[in-house]
């Protein structure tokens, strides 16, 4: 499902309030563990971040007698 979210481009609250999908920023890692510097040479990019997809928990409901 995440594949197909990054895919259609949909809003930030569409993620959340529909499909209970939360945006994270976070640093970039490389295979070995190692932060993944920034590449000068790209202005508006930063290769040191990326975004990723975190699934809401949903709340409990507590039947009550």
């Amino acid at each position: 499902m995440a594949f197909y979210v990054k895919k259609i481009g949909l809003t930030r609250w569409f993620k959340e309030t529909f499909l209970g999908i939360e945006e994270k920023v976070v640093r970039n890692r490389t295979k070995k563990g190692t932060y993944v510097a920034d590449d000068k040479s790209t202005k508006d990019i930063n290769e040191a971040y990326k975004t990723i997809n975190i699934k809401k928990k949903k709340k409990k409901k507590w039947n009550l007698p």
